[in-house]
């Protein structure tokens, strides 16, 4: 397994996420989705350069030019719901991509409110046999979500390569993804790391509840 940090050296992935993280910039919502949006972005054209081109004649007006061109399928999943406005970010880059959605949520022990199981209750999601897999959720809190997830869209074939794509990740959830993810060729992104999870599993100092921050409270 290969992690990346982007916030490792300094950039606009920088900027963005002292934005996310503002408990006071966060509250516009449109912005706090557009910066999502925008990391998305950074985040595919980042993993563009791991892609395997080819070389075909395209004709201008004037001549024939040699220029490079995506080989790689590219399937783009998202963990709902928090995932979209990333994976719109990652989709406005990789366009001709094909695209899965897998629903994930926390099911909470009746009786310890700190408690918790992961359910997977909707897949939808081409086959992914042979081509690059990019799994985009925003928050990388245990690593059990995308673990789960990973594992549902395993039926639909075994990719050539994995792409984990998350605006932040813990140490935690880094080491769960690298020891209960079986897969030789996987890349986890991440724009920064934080190093700790509360007694609710939420990251700290992390920036809230994602999926609540882009549309508004659940029930």
């Amino acid at each position: 397994m290969e992690l990346i940090n982007l916030c490792e050296n300094n950039s606009l992935v920088s900027q963005f996420m002292s934005e996310l993280r503002d408990k006071n910039i966060q509250q516009d919502r449109l912005r706090f989705r557009a910066n999502v949006h925008r990391l998305g972005q950074i985040m595919a054209y980042e993993i563009s350069k791991r892609l395997q081109y080819k070389t075909i004649d395209t004709e201008t007006p004037l001549a024939v030019a040699k220029t490079s061109v995506i080989a790689d399928q590219v399937v783009l999943s998202t963990i709902l719901r928090a995932g979209l406005p990333l994976h719109e970010g990652f989709l406005s880059f990789f366009d001709k991509a094909e695209n899965g959605f897998v629903s994930a949520y926390r099911k909470y022990d009746a009786h310890d409110p700190n408690k918790f199981d992961v359910k997977i209750e909707y897949l939808a999601c081409p086959s992914i046999e042979g081509k690059v897999l990019c799994i985009v959720d925003p928050m990388l809190a245990t690593g059990l979500s995308m673990a789960l997830a990973y594992k549902a869209l395993l039926q639909r074939g075994t990719p050539a390569h994995v792409h984990m794509a998350s605006i932040v990740a813990t140490d935690q959830a880094i080491d769960f993804v690298k020891n209960n993810i079986p897969c030789e060729n996987l890349t986890v992104w991440a724009c920064d790391i934080d190093h700790e999870l509360n007694e609710h599993s939420y990251i700290v100092p992390g920036l809230g509840d994602a999926g609540d921050l882009l549309y508004g409270e659940k029930m």
